[in-house]
């Protein structure tokens, strides 16, 4: 009955001992042993092949260049600029057009399909004649201003067109030539649309006081029909209204290209640095090998 609790005492003691070694070996040699079961148990060597920690992963791996849609390239900053001055040139258009036909008087609009001056106006004889010659008149005397305004809008328009178009690419890989040509172009539409609108408002007022524009605003208001004056219409000034808006649009397109001209600027000198420093490290590393081949000779 007594012996169990003395063998039992004596592993205690056994376990006692080798507990005492491994911690006296441990703190000699820095290194646990292994006993026991855990002694038959093959020691662990990292491989090859393990994944490396997270952190390490993260610095060493290269940084991926996220591949967008076109859609969503043209649909930019700056691509949105370049839409919305395409829209608003052609609502410049639409109103330079419908001014010179409002103000040309109802019996040059007659002939491209409009009213009838006999249906609507109760003009008659030497009046109606009268009319007509002075409605003709106005017309030919506002059409420098509609012949120069049509050029001028389908220009601009169609090259920002081409320059969203254009812009389906990232930054970086669109031509230098492209991203200054968008510039200047967008710098040189914004002034040229300022200057327009104040040419063509000084030309309106001009022609708006001669002695034509004059009789043709006493014979149509003896009508009745005083909206045919020789004041700066509506459309006239609806010209100007857009004319402005898209001059502000080129001028802040022009400030996102110029910064988006920067942006591509230090990512080449950036990409160019990384690239330096990679064959500087490849060039050293092949310097290792060398250099130990020397010593051990």
């Amino acid at each position: 009955m007594s012996q169990p609790p003395r063998s039992n005492r004596g592993h205690r003691e056994r376990n006692g001992e080798q507990g005492e070694r491994e911690t006296e070996s441990t703190e000699t040699t820095g290194t646990p042993t292994m006993t026991g079961a855990s002694s038959s148990r093959p020691p662990y060597y990292p491989r090859e092949t393990d994944p490396p920690p997270n952190h390490v992963r993260e610095r060493e791996a290269p940084r991926e260049e996220h591949h967008e849609s076109k859609c969503s390239l043209i649909c930019s900053r700056r691509g949105i600029m370049l839409i919305c001055a395409v829209l608003t040139n052609s609502l410049v258009l639409i109103c330079l057009i419908a001014a010179h036909m409002v103000s040309s008087g109802m019996s040059s609009a007659g002939g491209l399909g409009g009213f009838d001056i006999n249906s609507n106006f109760n003009l008659q004889g030497t009046e109606l004649q009268k009319a007509r010659e002075l409605d003709m008149q106005y017309s030919q005397m506002r059409a420098p201003g509609l012949y120069g305004g049509i050029p001028f809008c389908l220009t601009l328009g169609v090259l920002s067109l081409l320059f969203v178009v254009a812009g389906n690419k990232p930054p970086h890989h669109m031509s230098r030539k492209l991203l200054y040509g968008s510039l200047v172009f967008q710098a040189v539409g914004a002034v040229a649309y300022v200057v327009a609108v104040g040419l063509y408002l000084h030309f309106i007022i001009g022609v708006n006081a001669t002695d034509v524009c004059q009789q043709r605003a006493r014979i149509y208001g003896g009508r009745g029909y005083t909206w045919m004056n020789c004041d700066v219409g509506g459309a006239d000034a609806a010209v100007a209204l857009f004319g402005l808006i898209t001059s502000i649009l080129y001028g802040v397109g022009t400030v996102l290209t110029f910064q988006t001209i920067r942006g591509v600027r230090r990512y080449l000198e950036e990409r160019k640095r990384r690239e330096a420093e990679k064959q500087q490290a490849r060039a050293n590393a092949q310097r290792v090998p060398l250099r130990a081949d020397t010593t051990s000779v």
